[in-house]
């Protein structure tokens, strides 16, 4: 990655991070969801509206480190409005990117592709995916918090799943 390209994905996780969108409660969601990194401490909610089977809204509210309120933010922006099969979809091709295991010049990606570099970084893939997995529960209509670390350490690290 040139280092033209890599200034512009930290500019872009960086501005998501200090002014991340769709960042609020949303008092009549039709699910949420919690999920939790001890690893960095991150810890968010997803909230969603469901229409039938489409993401009518989505946001989320927390604290965490700069690349999961970035990953938060753009999730919420990219996922809004798909179905939920979209919404899966969507969540394997950003997985498959950050473990390494496809590469940013996937379309569907979108903006989404500034996060390749965090496959450099293995301790912040969890970061960037504990909102893909919150929204994942919350669309699942899971109770219990997700924790990056229920998952075992091969599952986001980029070993076998």
């Amino acid at each position: 990655m040139s280092d033209d390209l890599r200034d512009l994905y930290q500019e872009v996780i960086l501005d998501h991070s200090k002014r991340p969108r769709n960042f609020h409660a949303m008092p009549g969601a039709d699910r949420k969801a919690e999920g939790y990194n001890p690893l960095c401490g991150d810890r968010e909610t997803v909230f969603l509206d469901l229409d039938g089977d489409v993401l009518k809204d989505v946001s989320f509210q927390g604290a965490g480190c700069a690349i999961s309120t970035a990953s938060a933010s753009m999730m919420t922006e990219s996922v809004k409005g798909k179905t939920r099969a979209e919404a899966d979809a969507l969540f394997a091709r950003f997985h498959a990117l950050i473990t390494g295991e496809g590469d940013g010049g996937d379309p569907e990606l979108g903006k989404l592709a500034v996060f390749s570099g965090v496959r450099e970084y293995p301790v912040r893939v969890k970061c960037a995916t504990l909102p893909w997995h919150t929204l994942k529960a919350a669309l699942s209509g899971e109770a219990a918090p997700v924790s990056t670390e229920s998952e075992g350490p091969a599952a986001e690290s980029g070993g076998a799943q």
